[in-house]
């Protein structure tokens, strides 16, 4: 696997299965009519959805990180089925391992935030039903106004925090709390957005010529980049809308690479701007980016 080499930081695509979601839930008050045009949903009103998440191996400090790490295998028969869970695309411990990496020599795993579909692959089961930690060495990075989120959820987004997620983290005395725009280390910052939740972090990682962003659910797919296209799943709509016109303004300018965590065609987009309206520029890959 050829990784993307930002100066001392080597960045891999990490995908670890794909799922299931309704297409009305991930776009929110647009129509079907417009959205279907762009991702066809099933014969049950779903889409295709990736869980890509990031591997960064520094060359400085020989630390590796995982950037989320998909929804795990935890999941029932009724639930696999409703989120149309496949593995077969691909997985987690076999991704890492075609970047040369064993889940024991991760140090750090980067939470963007703490959804199931972002953290499952925190934990397993072991042969005796255990709840197991599949990354035993890593420290835990999560933003600190969003973990109190997480334990303290609200009604509507209680759903997506899973006890068997959140628990092995806090119990493993390895958990990090982390304030907004973090910096791990020399071109690896973090940036905060609060309208999906509060607290979600964007790992930004850059050297002196390109800056790569994972955009985790500011915008889970190319067809998120209009301003209004926003998810049913966003805690707070309007909020979203003004965090992604800041952000799309200064990665046209910039000329930022956005990874795309859900995005199940497209690793990587560049956006434009054109009558005051942002859509995607190109798609390539990380490999593709020089």
């Amino acid at each position: 696997m050829k990784p993307l080499i930002l100066e001392h930081l080597e960045l891999y695509p990490i995908e670890s299965g794909r799922f299931m979601l309704d297409g009305g839930a991930m776009f929110g008050v647009v129509p079907k009519t417009l959205w279907s045009r762009q991702i066809p949903a099933d014969d049950k009103n779903r889409i295709p959805m990736a869980m890509r998440c990031l591997l960064v191996k520094s060359m400085n400090t020989g630390r590796i990180y995982l950037v989320d790490n998909g929804s795990g295998n935890k999941f029932s028969e009724k639930m696999i089925g409703i989120y149309g869970l496949d593995y077969e695309h691909s997985d987690l411990i076999s991704s890492l391992g075609q970047a040369g990496v064993q889940p024991e020599e991760v140090t750090d795993m980067v939470f963007s935030h703490l959804h199931f579909d972002h953290c499952g692959g925190t934990t397993e089961y072991d042969e005796s039903g255990n709840l197991t930690e599949v990354f035993p060495n890593a420290r835990y990075h999560v933003n600190k106004r969003h973990w109190e989120t997480a334990n303290h959820p609200n009604a509507r987004e209680k759903a997506s925090f899973f006890a068997e997620n959140l628990e092995p983290i806090e119990k493993s005395g390895r958990l990090n709390l982390v304030n907004d725009r973090h910096t791990f280390e020399d071109g690896f910052t973090t940036l905060p957005m609060d309208g999906h939740t509060i607290g979600q972090q964007l790992p930004v990682l850059s050297d002196s010529k390109r800056t790569v962003i994972f955009a985790a659910d500011l915008l889970p797919t190319f067809a998120h980049v209009p301003l209004p296209w926003v998810m049913g799943y966003d805690m707070v709509p309007v909020q979203t809308l003004e965090e992604k016109e800041a952000f799309l303004d200064e990665a046209v300018e910039k000329g930022w690479f956005l990874f795309l965590e859900h995005d199940a065609s497209n690793e990587v987009i560049t956006v434009k701007k054109e009558d005051r309206k942002f859509s995607m520029d190109r798609s390539l890959t990380l490999a593709d980016i020089e």
